[in-house]
């Protein structure tokens, strides 16, 4: 349903396509088509093992409207793969032959390893002799790796999912009948916002669950945003009361504050000569740096430390890391990326009694948020007034007018 959604939204699927053929799954083929679901129209994502089932599907279409229908990579040297249960190590070497970059390679990598260790717990074997039954299986092999490809054609800088309805009643797996939803879909679900429905189905499945926290950055309401895509997704069901659908939204933050991302550098010193401090930050700061700051810490053997942390722009991680490296004792750090939101800044001049006085006005959504007078400024006119700098900062504040 998810490859379905970002389909309808617009993914190419011959790239698809071409990202899966690369997997070398035998003769198993990919298409799409439109369909409707309690009158929602929405694309169906079809994984299909052989041909022939290809024509099946065809003869059943209905009123149903094709919009691909092209093997993905044909080949007679591959297994059966529709019931074939492959082990982590299995999984991997398909993965790593994929058409995907590296970073998506890695993505999809890490959600199989997430699913052999729930499962591993969950039926207390090591996780090197897990054999992965429903996400071991083709359909779920395409799905996550098809993931790992969608997600990256839609470049999001966020993902919000909404809480989850999971259904409700029994489903039947490779262990039997189990309760909705199943221990590995709760295991991997986590702390994620769920809630039961009328539909008395598995709604939330482990390949979904593991889909939606992996990608999703917090759960909840939409955010404010301005859409510009929208897809829905269909399931194989067609519930009469309610779509049996996923709908993805794509678009932009609905806010003038500039979002941008940053890379925060990190490490710890305690060993270094104070002196060497102030030259590293302006070294920093000259070679590009956003934010550098120094944080008093206590460190092991409870000896006094510094936190340094510098904010960088991430294309300048690389640089920034060797002036750490080459200006400061550490040996080690830490680099992560996090988004950085800065109001909307202009310098705007005020005539106050004891001269012009520069002020940083900050706006956001065309509000001011804050209006603080130069300090530079301030202090000149106090040197020049024989006044306090205090006594100049009241009285430009008095004279801005908004």
């Amino acid at each position: 349903m998810a490859l379905g959604a970002l389909l309808d939204a617009g993914l190419p699927l011959p790239d698809l396509r071409r990202a899966l053929g690369s997997l070398a799954l035998g003769p198993a083929h990919v298409h799409a088509r439109k369909v409707l679901r309690a009158g929602v129209s929405a694309t169906k994502f079809i994984v299909h093992a052989h041909a022939h089932d290809q024509e099946h599907d065809q003869d059943h279409r209905h009123s149903a409207t094709p919009t691909d229908a092209t093997p993905a990579n044909p080949s007679t040297h591959a297994p059966d793969p529709v019931h074939e249960h492959r082990s982590l190590a299995e999984i991997f070497r398909l993965i790593d032959n994929a058409a995907l970059s590296a970073p998506a390679r890695d993505r999809a990598k890490g959600m199989f390893q997430r699913l052999a260790e729930v499962e591993a717990s969950i039926h207390e074997l090591p996780v090197h002799e897990v054999h992965l039954h429903e996400v071991g299986a083709l359909d779920s092999i395409i799905d996550i790796v098809g993931i790992a490809f969608a997600m990256e054609w839609a470049a999001a800088d966020r993902v919000v999912c909404s809480p989850l309805n999971i259904g409700g009643g029994m489903v039947r797996s490779a262990h039997g009948l189990l309760p909705v939803p199943s221990p590995a879909t709760v295991k991997l679900l986590g702390d994620a916002p769920i809630y039961g429905g009328a539909v008395q189905n598995e709604l939330v499945t482990p390949t979904g669950a593991l889909i939606a926290t992996t990608y999703a950055s917090s759960f909840g309401s939409i955010p404010p945003m301005s859409v510009e895509r929208i897809g829905y997704g269909a399931g194989d069901r067609d519930h009469p009361s309610t779509p049996n659908v996923l709908r993805v939204l794509i678009g932009r933050a609905a806010s003038d504050a500039a979002v941008e991302r940053v890379t925060v550098v990190e490490c710890e010193i305690d060993d270094m000569n104070p002196q060497i401090f102030g030259a590293a930050m302006e070294r920093l700061y000259a070679a590009g740096a956003l934010e550098v700051f120094y944080v008093a810490a206590q460190m092991k053997k409870n000896r006094p430390g510094t936190l340094l942390t510098v904010i960088v722009p991430p294309e300048k991680l690389g640089q920034i890391a060797d002036i750490v490296f080459t200006e400061t004792t550490t040996i080690g750090l830490r680099h992560y990326e996090a988004d950085r939101e800065c109001l909307a800044r202009e310098i705007v001049s005020v005539e106050t009694p004891l001269g012009a006085v520069r002020f940083k006005v900050s706006r956001r959504d065309g509000r001011v948020v804050t209006a603080t007078p130069e300090f530079d400024d301030c202090a000149a006119i106090a040197a020049a007034n024989h006044l306090s700098v205090k006594d100049v900062q009241r009285i430009a504040i008095k004279a801005y007018q908004p």
